[in-house]
């Protein structure tokens, strides 16, 4: 195909689609963030925009831009790039506040932060687009790019997860309150719901590109329906599970900005409070803190109390630590005067071998583990670390780390998804930020666990959506594994999740409360628990298989004509 010339009216009239197509980027870039928390629960209407948030990006992949351009695949690479910085910028906007505010990087840094790393993530939109304009191109029509999208934006989801390690709010999280199309999530994790998502989108732009007005009405209609039908799950709840169990859960909001060390007396005066805590169950007794918030403590009690069978105090900057005496004679105290089994976060230290055969004395992000009667029997140590959060990746590349931020730590990574046993039943602990990694949690059911047990400390996002987003990849947790999950967090949200990810109880945020919880216990496994992403990996091989085919029809076609 000759190249235009930049001067032809042609290569000018080439260029202007370019601009039509940038807006319907952007545009999908913000439908997108639509469906995701904002500062709060989120409204059921809000997550109808996952149904449409894709059809501009697609209309303009496919409509807009000429597929007989040159340039074509750059350009609708570039074009799927800018939806996607867009859509990053508006959905991850809190980290500016993590750095700025938290870490101690100067505004202008913070912002570019945040700007680069929308810049980065932006590449997997960016390979959305290349993709759909490479099977348009090669098959001549857009049948097979509409087709194949679900499967294509399910296997990019994948290799978000697994390349970049950052799975932060996939398609399928906005859909976390619908308890329709959540039914797939035990057989195909959060991918599945991308995938039915992207499907009526594809839908809807299929009705927008056909020159067919009968064909158009149809699939329009078609795609209206599905939404209305798929959507009412948001507003039909399944019953409520049973409970049998109540836990107490310790919020004890540090300021994440102060040294939280305790001196002298101190210790003593603040220790007490949290034992006392941890004991009350009282529902609705709390000790305000200071701050805008005017907080309701209300909890939902079902039935007689039974004894407490687990507390939990939360990953938090503390000064708690497993080798402190008097840490270890609070936590026996706790231990035997409840007859609960107790999590507690808390950093630990031990002495090991490396790689050359030295001793070296590593730090661990870890969830200590004491028995009703008192003993320190086990740890959970965090696997999956923050970057430039927990540790810094790429040390002598990114050596410079340490001075942009006052908060990077040190930790190395745990090497064992540890089970706990505690008053005959099992507890999987995790920690924070590995709530978002779907295959990794599943492997603390698959080892035995009968609840999950998700510590953590949102008190670094500040009062924005981040807490929230992070709360609803939690819940999906629940929801893949069948499982309750007690979260316990230093500044909330803390509360209870059943097995079907519903909220059932939680603790007014910014405040020094404890909740009693009741929960439950399941030990069956569900597909996704035993196979993990299997379903995700399949829609990498479609995605293969329909590169394949473009590829080979385009080069026999030619071959056939000759003949």
């Amino acid at each position: 195909m000759p190249v235009l010339s930049t001067r032809t009216p042609a290569a000018r009239a080439t260029r202007a689609r370019l601009a039509p197509a940038v807006v319907l980027a952007l545009t999908s870039g913000f439908l997108l963030d639509l469906p995701f928390p904002i500062a709060g629960p989120l409204p059921p209407w809000r997550a109808s925009f996952a149904w449409i948030g894709l059809v501009p990006l697609m209309y303009g992949l496919l409509g807009a831009l000429d597929s007989s351009d040159p340039q074509y695949l750059k350009r609708s690479a570039l074009v799927g790039y800018l939806g996607g910085v867009t859509w990053y910028i508006l959905n991850c906007y809190w980290i500016y506040h993590t750095m700025h505010l938290y870490a101690g990087v100067p505004a202008a840094g913070a912002a570019g932060i945040v700007v680069l790393y929308s810049m980065v993530l932006g590449l997997y939109f960016g390979l959305f687009g290349l993709v759909i304009a490479f099977l348009r191109r090669a098959s001549g029509g857009i049948p097979i790019p509409l087709a194949t999208a679900p499967f294509l934006w399910s296997a990019i989801e994948l290799a978000a997860s697994r390349i970049t390690s950052v799975p932060w709010d996939q398609l399928g999280y906005s859909q976390v309150d619908n308890f329709l199309l959540t039914r797939l999530a035990p057989w195909t994790g959060v991918y599945g719901i991308s995938f039915v998502l992207v499907a009526v989108n594809a839908l809807f732009a299929a009705a927008l590109l056909s020159r067919s007005i009968h064909i158009r009405l149809r699939l329009g209609v078609g795609a209206v329906l599905a939404v209305i039908l798929l959507q009412l799950g948001s507003w039909i709840p399944p019953k409520p599970d049973p409970t049998e169990a109540l836990a107490v859960l310790l919020q004890p909001n540090f300021d994440v900005r102060q040294n939280n060390d305790w001196v002298g007396p101190e210790w003593d005066r603040n220790i007490a409070v949290f034992l006392k805590q941890s004991k009350d169950l009282s529902a609705g007794w709390y000790e305000e803190m200071p701050g805008p918030e005017k907080p309701v403590h209300i909890v939902h009690r079902v039935g007689a109390k039974p004894p407490v069978s687990l507390v939990a105090w939360p990953e938090s900057p503390s000064p708690f630590t497993e080798g402190d005496p008097r840490f270890r004679a609070a936590m026996h105290q706790l231990a035997t005067e409840t007859g609960a089994g107790i999590v507690a976060g808390n950093p630990t230290s031990a002495w090991e071998m490396d790689e050359s055969g030295n001793r070296v004395l590593r730090d661990y992000n870890s969830a200590s583990f004491i028995s009703p009667q008192g003993e320190f029997v086990g740890r959970y140590s965090k696997i999956h670390l923050v970057p430039f959060g927990e540790y810094v990746p790429y040390r002598e590349l990114f050596f410079f780390a340490h001075h942009l931020t006052k908060q990077v730590s040190d930790f190395s990574r745990g090497k064992e998804r540890n089970v706990f046993t505690a008053n005959g039943h099992r507890y999987g602990v995790f920690i924070c930020y590995e709530s978002i990694f779907a295959d990794e949690v599943r492997e603390f059911a698959k080892n035995g666990a009968e609840v999950f047990v998700n510590i953590s400390d949102d008190g670094w996002y500040g009062d924005t959506s981040a807490p929230w987003q992070h709360l609803n990849m939690a819940r999906m947790r629940a929801i893949e594994n069948r499982r309750w999950i007690l979260r316990d967090t230093n500044s909330g949200v803390t509360g209870t999740i059943d097995p079907e990810g519903r909220v059932v109880q939680s603790s007014p945020r910014h405040v020094l409360t404890s909740l009693p919880a009741w929960y439950g216990f399941r030990d069956d496994l569900t597909f996704y628990t035993r196979h993990g992403d299997v379903f995700a990996w399949g829609c990498v091989v479609v995605v293969a298989g329909a590169v394949v085919f473009v590829t080979r029809s385009r080069r026999s076609a030619p071959m056939a004509a000759a003949l």
